[in-house]
């Protein structure tokens, strides 16, 4: 869709089918809104035909791709993920000269998306950042997201505690919306698929409710990688239910996890590993799950909207809010074990029945684009005060 005059261009990134499953929503507003014009900046997993080239979902959904970023490097040791970093901070910036939208948008603290913030600061672009004030202690995407925090002029948080966050970093209160979780925002307009037609997605028999396993690098753990994935391997052995394993994040240690995945479902008629399930078919999956194991974000943050157990491994979600699904765990075989027993049993289900999600009211995509519409692209915006804790204000909602 060409730019009218009186439009403002919104870059917005997306590196990965995670990133783009939670992004849907906003870019379907802004992308129908007359005041602004979307203009899609892909990279990173979605241009790699060994992450499925998820780039093909994107234009089959009917969103035109303004730019293509290519950063990725095959290998997936720490000099591989640094000069991948490197590249895309090269091609972000090169996209920029070619055409400099009026605002970015940037979700969450995958490298990628740093990379896309850091080439945008010396182009004045004022940044939109999507999930800031959080914390995933066992991963370095932490230390990156306070990065990109310091490098962004609105903050768009899924929490009352996020947002107070921002603010005890400096920043002030006006830049800050407390939206809720834009991912949740799909639960309302996504149509969950049949048992029948997951069945025939993936070849798993699901007459039984289904483990859903989803677990990613701990990436300032990764020398512990191969022992972490065998003890949840063992575990999630031990369980005679259906298993939907998905693959890990390009992350250091994903070739690691990724073999023993692969390993795992040889012969196992009752397990599937699947590269890319996509928003539809992983909430139907979570619907009708009967737990899910792992260390993935959708656990802490979607699951609880379905009522759905959460096994949460380790270190890389801690620091996260929590629903009443979440069941803490180590990385040792018993301890999962205990926990997946735990989070099958019928009184523990049955206590989540009636409980909220603290991740919001499913209307971030409105709050977002109505913010992103009426603030003024000025000189208060693109030059940041610190603000002192203290002061006589509170963060919007």
């Amino acid at each position: 869709m060409a730019k009218s005059l009186n439009q403002r261009t919104i870059g917005v990134v997306t590196g990965s089918r995670a990133d783009y499953g939670i992004l849907a929503p906003l870019l379907r507003a802004i992308h129908e809104d007359g005041a602004l014009a979307l203009r899609l900046m892909v990279t990173g997993m979605h241009l790699s035909p060994e992450f499925g080239l998820t780039i093909e979902m994107i234009e089959g959904d009917g969103f035109p791709i303004a730019e293509r970023v290519e950063m990725l490097v095959s290998s997936d040791t720490p000099e591989g993920i640094a000069k991948s970093m490197g590249l895309g901070t090269i091609g972000f910036a090169q996209a920029f000269a070619r055409h400099r939208p009026d605002m970015l948008v940037v979700l969450g603290d995958r490298f990628e998306v740093h990379a896309a913030t850091l080439a945008a600061l010396p182009f004045k672009i004022p940044v939109a950042h999507i999930h800031g004030g959080e914390l995933t202690e066992g991963a370095f995407d932490n230390s990156l997201r306070y990065s990109i925090t310091q490098m962004s002029h609105l903050h768009f948080v899924a929490t009352e505690e996020y947002g107070r966050r921002l603010i005890q970093m400096g920043e002030e209160p006006w830049r800050v919306l407390v939206c809720g979780a834009l991912s949740l925002d799909n639960i309302k307009t996504v149509s969950l698929l049949t048992r029948e037609e997951m069945e025939s997605r993936t070849g798993l028999s699901l007459e039984r409710s289904p483990l859903v396993v989803t677990f990613h690098p701990v990436t300032l753990e990764y020398e512990l990688t191969e022992w972490q994935v065998d003890e949840l391997l063992a575990a999630v052995g031990t369980i005679p239910l259906p298993i939907l394993l998905t693959m890990p994040n390009a992350d250091t240690g994903r070739s690691t996890i990724a073999r023993k995945l692969n390993k795992f479902v040889e012969g196992r008629a009752s397990a599937r590993l699947v590269d890319n399930l996509g928003t539809q078919a992983y909430f139907s999956f979570m619907a009708i799950a009967a737990a899910m194991v792992g260390n993935s974000s959708s656990g802490i943050i979607e699951a609880m909207s379905f009522g759905l157990p959460v096994v949460n491994i380790g270190t890389r979600q801690r620091g996260r809010t929590r629903g009443a699904n979440v069941i803490d765990v180590g990385y040792g075989r018993e301890e999962i074990i205990a926990g997946i027993h735990t989070a099958l049993s019928p009184g523990f289900r049955s206590r989540l029945q009636g409980q909220s999600n603290p991740y919001g009211d499913s209307r971030a995509a409105e709050k977002i684009v109505e913010r992103i519409k009426e603030i003024a692209l000025d000189n208060r915006l693109i030059v940041k005060r610190f603000y002192t804790v203290g002061s006589p204000t509170s963060v919007s909602s």
